[in-house]
């Protein structure tokens, strides 16, 4: 009790005077009188299984019925991680109760990462708002940031009363986010690991799935136990309920890489939007948390004043997909992903060549070419730290460099484009396919698309990795989802190696991966 109340008290003291501020820059389409409302009350909800869970809830000082949201706390967070936003929401008319999730701090039972008995805890949460406040039982949302966004889509699927549903920073394919492309994230999932067990009880189920990934063990058991804690498990029911789902990420989530957000989106037929942004995990919204003015929250507030309270704002009549790219401030808004991507631009990889030997990005096939990439030793390109890197790349503008002439060319491998004249706009996912020979059975290579200037300086657009289990011949992939624009005179740059800081690789050391022609780098680009 006392740790929530410290925090409580903390997020207050930074926020007094924010809801003013974020309802009047909440609704350009159409303002909304601030409404009075009650103090906060602290209230105990009993689960279904009988654990008591710690909230708060605020109302409208009016009367009748309010529309009402269900704020889902963070991982490692408690219910006064909304104190702000729900402050400003009840100005706005809302009936708003915010609860810890079982398993962390005052809460009680243990940390089900999103299973079951989460969800039940949501049924019990719309319960106990419905007995106990104004709340509207007919227009009810449900929202969070990271792991309280998770819980409100699979939460959808499940219980028809949420109508609406944000989910920010969140995940739709968990099994995507811990072992996707077969390459596990050991910075990622320690970060979760800690946060857990310094401020919560992990389940003894949820400790042996920890510790079997970083052993690299029973791999199956977590595939299935990430199936059932995945939306995506469940896209038909949502559609059948049919909610409003807002859903924003950030290009370079570091827990959460949004490709699986836009396949998600994709297999939506109910009221959607996709908004993507520059920065990591939990950055773009985070100063809304703390009541200042946010693009993010001014979306949510504008979403559920559409799809909660009946205004009609125009949210819904405007295109869905809404892109910020990488160092601008400029928004691009598409009909659907296929239109916000740009057609595919292929290259051919060749043989390097030169003092610094470098392969030509081209677009025609070259003849036979071949190049061997020596395994266990990492390079000077890397996607950078969990959280901090693209952290600071969304507050300062400033991109991941890597000098193209200091990445190794025995354990990695550099294709570089002729320079664009007139600058180019990638939007959308590019894709990788190489012919490659590897002498042992499992291995990781990383690819990396940089921008690089005339004095060679590569700047990161996007990455991903791949991990094979078994000697392939060929491998295909599809980095994450990026809108970046190249300046004129810039060249493309695309980088192999074995290792990188953010991934566990498959790659003992001493061994060759020989990449050949045939091979191409299909980049969406204008």
């Amino acid at each position: 009790m006392a740790l929530r109340s410290v925090a409580l008290a903390v997020l207050l003291a930074g926020t007094v005077t924010a809801p003013a501020t974020l309802v009047a820059g909440a609704a350009p389409a159409g303002a909304v009188t601030p409404a009075p409302i009650t103090g906060f009350r602290y209230v105990d909800i009993t689960a279904a299984d009988g654990v008591v869970l710690k909230a708060n809830v605020v109302e409208p000082a009016t009367p009748g019925r309010h529309p009402a949201i269900v704020f889902i706390s963070s991982w490692g967070l408690n219910d006064g991680e909304y104190l702000a936003q729900a402050s400003a929401f009840a100005r706005r008319g809302y009936v708003v109760l915010s609860y810890t999730a079982r398993g962390f701090y005052g809460s009680g039972g243990q940390i089900e990462t999103a299973g079951p008995k989460d969800i039940a805890d949501v049924r019990s949460a719309i319960d106990w708002l419905i007995a106990n406040t104004t709340a509207d039982p007919a227009r009810i949302g449900s929202a969070g940031v990271s792991y309280g966004a998770g819980i409100s889509l699979i939460a959808a699927a499940f219980e028809p009363r949420i109508k609406s549903v944000v989910s920010l920073s969140g995940w739709t394919d968990l099994v995507a986010s811990l072992y996707g492309n077969e390459t596990r994230r050991p910075q990622a999932v320690y970060l979760l690991k800690a946060a857990a067990q310094l401020t919560g009880r992990p389940s003894p189920e949820l400790t042996q799935i920890m510790d079997s990934y970083f052993a690299n063990e029973k791999i199956d058991r977590l595939i299935a136990w990430g199936k059932v804690r995945s939306a995506a498990t469940y896209v038909d029911a949502i559609n059948r309920n049919r909610p409003a789902i807002l859903m924003a990420n950030s290009y370079g989530d570091s827990l959460f890489p949004p490709n699986q957000l836009v396949d998600f989106f994709g297999r939506l037929s109910g009221p959607k939007r996709l908004e993507l942004a520059p920065g990591d995990h939990a950055v773009a919204e985070a100063t809304g948390l703390l009541g200042l003015p946010n693009h993010v929250w001014d979306s949510t507030a504008r979403w559920f004043d559409r799809y909660l309270a009946g205004r009609p704002n125009g949210i819904d009549t405007e295109p869905p997909v809404v892109l910020r790219r990488l160092n601008s401030t400029a928004v691009e808004q598409y009909p659907d992903w296929a239109r916000a991507s740009a057609p595919a631009r292929r290259w051919y990889l060749g043989g390097p060549s030169g003092l610094i030997p470098t392969g030509p990005l081209a677009p025609a096939a070259p003849g036979d070419w071949s190049q061997q990439i020596w395994t266990g030793y990492d390079t000077t390109a890397d996607a950078g730290v969990v959280m901090l890197s693209n952290g600071l790349t969304a507050l300062t503008g400033v991109q991941q460099t890597v000098a193209l002439g200091t990445v190794s060319r025995r354990y990695g491998g550099v294709w570089l484009s002729d320079p664009f004249a007139a600058g180019g706009a990638i939007r959308g996912r590019p894709r990788l396919h190489l012919t490659i020979t590897s002498l042992v059975p499992t291995g990781t290579l990383v690819a990396y698309l940089y921008d690089v200037d005339a004095l060679g300086v590569g700047r990161l657009v996007t990455h991903e990795p791949i991990t094979w289990l078994s000697a392939p011949s060929t491998l295909d992939l599809q980095m994450q989802a990026t809108a970046y624009n190249v300046p004129a005179g810039h060249r493309l740059a695309l980088v192999l190696d074995t290792k990188d800081p953010l991934y566990f690789d498959g790659n003992p050391a001493g061994m060759a991966i020989k990449v050949a022609g045939p091979s191409w780098f299909d980049v969406p680009l204008r």
